[in-house]
């Protein structure tokens, strides 16, 4: 008469027995016998082990079996109240005098087939005047309707009201059921997947076309993905089930539990994608949709619902930057990577105070004599996690959060005071010092101050100081930029243009700009590695681009010289200097001096 299955809400009660057998108001069976026959409640009178000694029409009606014939049954049995761990211990403890109450939800079967919700309470009668005998009631009331408009509401509560889906609090609900199921439960495969997507472009859809035509969008999109996990379970035995939700907006989730791999989730993000992108009929307007999809799969033990949804945020995000239109698998190394960029991005302040930056130079020589006439700064970030990292892996991220500006000051700062103390070192041969610019240093600082500052602070003569911005920052230079860099050169500052050749190249614009030096990219000097097997169009454009440069008064740096045949080659075609391994390697300033040296001795 009762159907064994999981309920969706389940209470019980259970307070301490008082120390007498009642309240002083119950009344014995026998005085209330009319009242408990009458009642429209179902109720049955039990034995403290459980067994029906009475039961009214009410009962007998609500488990099909006239009452006479239910005495001497076990009541746990007619109720269900033993297929549930927590019901049947506080059944237990009512019966044996520790609880004086006890109340709980149940489902069972109807006579008639249908399922009826109930609410079961169970508490001590006044002893049998006669026998002295303790007994207790059992009353069942039918709240089918109460639970029925409840189970509405949560429905309500719980799924979006344009797609129909369940929304982000019965999805997240799900997850944390699914990761602890897939935890402990010894069957299935202890994995789950998720792939997490969004639309391309739907704000332009809302935009122009409207709020209407877009939730008309969302719910055609809903039902696609939809037919795609249905199909997707429906592919092989043995799969876990499929949610699929609307987390808000343009976002969507499909939850795989006990996913069986990578393969299944890639194969589901595949089905999704080709879903999407069929057009779509809507009321007249034809469109033309994609998603991104970001797509994790791991083993549930030691993953947490959190750690899990940054994980598919992550990849959603790769994915958008991937060009868009795709799925992209979560991938540990480049997460770790990601990871390590924000702590660098997010200590690269605070390592300027605490004196983490350091300065290493690399000679500029001349391919005439092969003498060192400056040398460029380069800095290094000693940093106590990561160790020593070059400029690549850190000033792209000081330009994107304004770290720039600080760390550009400081490495000018100790350029020029130890420039200065090689001029003094050497004031018949001074040394000019080569510091890099950020275009952002130019836009958010007073560049031109700051220049005028260190200099008089300093004592550094002008003359001395190079400042080199890239082809892109400087070319198409207008207002504020071209200000600064025509200030700083009338002040006495060189101006170099570095990896010339890479950007925008706008040659008709070197004319107007304050410009002295052009330093050519390293990607055309590699073309004359070789004396036997040279590139004669490489050489063609630099000798073209040296030709061009001195008509204009300006001079020409090589970068990454590396062998003395590209020297020669680069010194016949005109070219002022060169910079590369071929001199040296970035060091240390206490070794540019005997670098120096020797290069003054050998020639090199």
């Amino acid at each position: 008469m009762t159907e064994r299955e999981d309920t969706t809400k389940e209470s019980t009660e259970a307070r301490p027995a008082p120390s007498g057998h009642g309240d002083d108001t119950a009344a014995s069976l026998g005085d209330y016998r009319a009242t408990f026959y009458a009642a429209p409640v179902a109720m049955a009178v039990l034995n403290r082990d459980g067994l029906v000694l009475a039961a009214n029409p009410a009962f007998g009606e609500l488990v099909g079996t006239d009452p006479a014939e239910l005495v001497a049954a076990t009541a746990a049995d007619l109720t269900d109240l033993g297929a549930d761990p927590r019901v049947w211990t506080a059944y237990r403890e009512v019966l044996c005098g520790r609880s004086d109450r006890m109340r709980c939800t149940r489902r069972l079967k109807h006579p008639e087939g249908h399922s009826v919700w109930v609410e079961a309470t169970v508490e001590p009668l006044t002893p049998e005047p006669l026998s002295g005998e303790e007994r207790m009631l059992l009353s069942v009331a039918d709240i089918s309707d109460r639970h029925d408009l409840l189970a509405r509401l949560r429905h309500l509560q719980m799924h979006d009201p344009v797609t129909r889906l369940p929304n982000r609090a019965l999805f997240f609900e799900r997850l944390a059921a699914a990761l602890e199921t897939a935890s402990f439960a010894p069957s299935g495969t202890g994995r789950i997947g998720l792939c997490y997507l969004d639309l391309d472009g739907f704000k332009a859809v809302n935009d122009t076309l409207g709020h209407r035509v877009g939730d008309r969008l969302l719910s055609a999109v809903a039902q696609r993905l939809t037919r795609c996990a249905e199909a997707a379970e429906d592919r092989g035995p043995g799969r876990g089930g499929h949610l699929v939700a609307r987390l808000g907006g343009d976002e969507f989730a499909l939850l795989v539990e006990d996913s069986t791999g990578t393969d299944q989730l890639a194969e589901l993000a595949q089905s999704v994608l080709d879903a999407l992108q069929r057009p779509f009929d809507l009321a007249g307007q034809r469109l033309s949709v994609s998603a991104s999809i970001g797509v994790v799969e791991r083993t549930a033990t030691g993953t947490t619902a959190t750690g899990l949804m940054q994980a598919a945020d992550t990849t959603l995000y790769w994915a958008k930057e991937d060009g868009k239109a795709r799925w992209t698998l979560f991938d540990p190394e480049r997460n770790a990577h990601r990871m390590t960029r924000q702590a660098l991005s997010s200590t690269l302040r605070p390592a300027v105070d605490r004196g983490e930056f350091t300065l290493e130079y690399q000679p500029l020589v001349g391919l005439g004599d092969g003498r060192a006439q400056g040398v460029e700064a380069l800095v290094r970030w000693r940093h106590p996690q990561f160790g020593t990292l070059s400029p690549n892996r850190f000033i792209a991220l000081a330009e994107e959060n304004g770290a720039i500006v600080e760390l550009g000051r400081w490495v000018l700062e100790r350029a020029c005071y130890q420039a200065r103390a090689w001029q003094l070192a050497h004031p018949g041969e001074p040394l000019f010092v080569s510091v890099n610019v950020a275009v952002r240093q130019v836009w958010d600082s007073d560049l031109v101050a700051d220049v005028a500052g260190i200099l008089a602070e300093t004592g550094l003569p002008p003359e001395l100081l190079q400042l080199e911005l890239t082809e892109s920052a400087v070319m198409g230079s207008a207002g504020r930029p071209l200000q600064a860099l025509q200030a700083l050169s009338d002040m006495g500052v060189r101006i170099a243009i570095d990896d010339f050749g890479t950007g925008y190249s706008n040659l008709a614009y070197l004319s107007r700009l304050p410009v002295s030096v052009l330093k050519l990219d390293g990607s055309f000097v590699r073309g004359f590695r070789s004396q036997e097997h040279p590139n004669p169009a490489d050489e063609m454009i630099v000798e073209a681009l040296v030709a061009l440069a001195h008509r204009l008064g300006l001079t020409v740096t090589a970068e990454c010289v590396e062998s003395a045949e590209q020297a020669e080659r680069l010194r016949r075609i005109g070219c002022d200097t060169g910079q590369g391994w071929l001199y040296s390697r970035p060091v240390a300033p206490d070794r540019v001096e005997a670098l120096l040296d020797a290069g003054r001795h050998t020639g090199a």
